[in-house]
């Protein structure tokens, strides 16, 4: 009889387990579950002042009532909200950030509680791009013997991170065993680095096979946008005038989205409900607008999930990737616009090739390797 443990790997991330958004970590943390692997997944990030701000979309979920406690979630992950005092945040001045930053460095010395003996007991530590990387030393310290890996999911520049985070990423980097990087933008910036892969954003491809939902839509075009940051306003209001035959389905907590007939907004919505109206569309929708570093968005995951759907996608032509069915539009140009729907609608969706989108058991599986040990349970 095998008594041995499963083996143990820590998320360290902002996200909360249980959040209707799933970001690539959720997937990834989900596929070493399903494989046999113990998962703590700590959201680092939050502080008491959020609730006085009530602005971080957090929360909406029970992050208070299950801060700093251990939670079971009924898929066995092992959910940890790690509230402190304070943690680094973006200041609205220069100065303000230059003042707190000595502050700020002492952020991982704030209690671990009952999160410190599950680090301890870790052998794999997946750091996520974000203030999680002040944690590294105090980690590693805990867990002397565990793998580690950054998986860059971003470009700190477009989150816009206190200066303290970025100067985190940059003493640490080249300490972590793997850098899992899922944007080919970003991993040119990284390339040069023994440690750096290419782990493409992936696809729970039986979710979407699987599912029998009627089409959510009525006649005519139909394109799709799910997302939550960065959304190219300027470009909806004028596609919706140059396209009224179209309609625009926006998923997401998108404001300020024009008044158009046809404009349909459904706010948020769980993962599992967005898959019909990935499924059944004509046209999936990138369009983010103009900001630093945007473009490791050109790769994100609805991007991949919109590809394994087969639909041809629109975006800014500073969001350009390595897939041919892809219409690209100037900001602001009616014309590049026009141009770019009338491409994307033309597109033979026969020819996109699905064999390019990876599921998340190989990324995984993938990562696992990248740090010398089996995904499969022992």
């Amino acid at each position: 009889m095998n008594d041995a443990r499963p083996r143990r790997a820590v998320f360290i991330t902002p996200h909360y387990w249980a959040s209707h958004r799933r970001g690539g970590v959720h997937w990834i943390a989900d596929a070493f579950r399903r494989a046999g692997w113990e998962i703590v997944f700590l959201t680092s990030g939050m502080s008491w002042p959020l609730w006085i701000r009530r602005k971080d979309w957090r929360l909406r979920y029970p992050v208070r009532e299950e801060a700093n406690r251990v939670v079971r979630s009924r898929d066995g992950v092992l959910s940890f909200v790690w509230v402190t005092p304070w943690h680094p945040a973006t200041l609205p001045a220069g100065w303000m950030n230059r003042l707190s930053s000595p502050l700020f460095r002492l952020y991982a010395r704030f209690p671990l509680g009952d999160a410190e003996p599950l680090v301890r007991g870790a052998d794999l530590l997946v750091f996520e791009s974000s203030p999680a990387l002040l944690l590294f030393d105090r980690f590693r310290a805990l867990a002397p013997a565990a793998r580690t890996v950054y998986r860059i999911s971003d470009d700190l520049r477009l989150l816009d991170y206190h200066p303290v985070v970025v100067e985190a990423e940059a003493v640490t980097i080249d300490r972590f065993g793997l850098l899992s990087i899922p944007s080919h933008y970003v991993f040119q910036q990284h390339q040069h680095r023994t440690a750096a892969r290419f782990h493409p954003q992936g696809v729970r491809r039986e979710i979407f096979d699987d599912d029998d939902s009627p089409s959510p839509y009525g006649k005519g075009v139909n394109a799709v946008f799910v997302g939550n940051s960065h959304f190219d306003h300027d470009f909806l209001d004028r596609a919706s005038r140059l396209a009224p035959d179209w309609t625009f389905h926006i998923i997401g907590p998108i404001p300020g989205l024009p008044e158009r007939a046809n404009v349909v907004a459904y706010g948020e919505m769980a993962f599992e409900r967005t898959v019909p109206y990935l499924k059944y569309a004509d046209i999936g929708l990138n369009i983010r607008s103009r900001h630093p570093a945007a473009e490791c968005l050109a790769e994100s995951l609805k991007v991949m999930q919109y590809t394994y759907c087969r639909l041809p996608i629109v975006a800014g032509e500073h969001l350009r990737t390595v897939f041919d069915h892809v219409a690209y539009y100037k900001p602001g140009d009616d014309t590049s616009i026009r141009a770019a729907l009338d491409a994307a609608r033309a597109y033979d969706r026969a020819r996109i090739d699905t064999r390019a989108v990876r599921t998340w058991d190989e990324i995984a599986r993938d990562m696992a390797a990248g740090v010398g040990l089996p995904l499969e349970a022992p």
